[in-house]
């Protein structure tokens, strides 16, 4: 009973596990185009964060104050949040800006996590079509022995397809995924950078 219940899973053959790979395809595009649009939308603009730290600078935490409150985006939120609680100490500040990164970059790393299980099963999922496609081939062979060495080989080269479209699956999503993550980190890497500019000044202030 099970026996057979598998064999005729079995033959259904690789056309199914092509339909899938599609399916896992648009959804890793889908997944690409939102991460790479939130990314432009989400950066603050780099020109006037540069104007808010040389203002930092030369009129200290107030003048910064000031500019990164009228600023949006990922690096104006995590400095706003130090800013807040600044005249409580850098110590405070410093936790702040640690809580306001942890929760950006769970933000920013929203749905790669669908490019990395897609990169990383995707050649599974076609090894396992032509599987399926080359035990449909030898079950088509045993009922037509006349054409046998044809069907093998018709069967074995159709289900070879499902192998291939596996890894034209699994490589854009792999490079998709550390492109993504690449960038991730240089963007909290840049904010790690400004935000310990600010909290050495916080410190600095609180010390005199």
């Amino acid at each position: 009973m099970l026996q057979n219940g598998l064999l005729a899973f079995a033959l259904l053959g690789a056309g199914w596990v092509l339909y899938l790979l599609l399916g896992l395809s648009v959804l890793c595009i889908g997944v690409s185009l939102e991460r790479a649009l939130f990314l432009a939308r989400d950066g603050t603009d780099r020109s006037a964060l540069r104007e808010a730290f040389d203002a930092f600078r030369s009129q200290g935490l107030l003048a910064l104050a000031g500019r990164i409150t009228k600023l949006d985006g990922f690096e104006a939120r995590v400095l706003q949040a130090g800013i807040g609680v600044a005249s409580r100490g850098p110590e405070a500040a410093e936790r702040a800006i640690a809580g306001a990164i942890t929760g950006e970059k769970l933000r920013m790393d929203r749905g790669l996590a669908i490019l990395a299980t897609a990169g990383s099963t995707a050649p599974f999922i076609g090894l396992f079509g032509t599987v399926l496609g080359i035990i449909q081939a030898f079950h088509d062979m045993s009922k037509d022995t006349s054409a046998a060495s044809e069907a093998v080989m018709a069967g074995i080269s159709e289900a070879l397809v499902a192998t291939a479209v596996g890894l034209m699956v699994a490589i854009p999503a792999v490079v998709l995924y550390n492109t993504f993550a690449r960038l991730n980190r240089a963007r909290v890497a840049r904010v790690e950078s400004l935000a310990n500019t600010m909290l050495a000044h916080v410190e600095g202030v609180s010390r005199g």
